[in-house]
């Protein structure tokens, strides 16, 4: 999939140690979607998210749903 208008973010949080992703947030409002992607392969695969799951993930991460420690 290829998407024009998105403008790609990547986390603050990111060591910038190659493993990271990148989001396109902007377009959860107008499209309903996230798309996602990895930041080493810029024309690579892009997964879309909905905008409602993607909500979900990031509301359990900082929650720490997914700590595994």
């Amino acid at each position: 999939m290829v998407i024009e208008s998105a403008r790609w973010f990547t986390s603050s949080y990111s060591s910038n140690g190659g493993d990271c992703v990148e989001v396109a947030a902007d377009l959860a409002t107008s499209r309903g979607i996230v798309p996602v992607r990895d930041s080493k392969v810029m024309d690579g695969p892009v997964v879309s998210v909905p905008a409602t799951a993607f909500v979900a993930f990031v509301t359990g991460v900082r929650g720490g749903a997914f700590d595994t420690a």
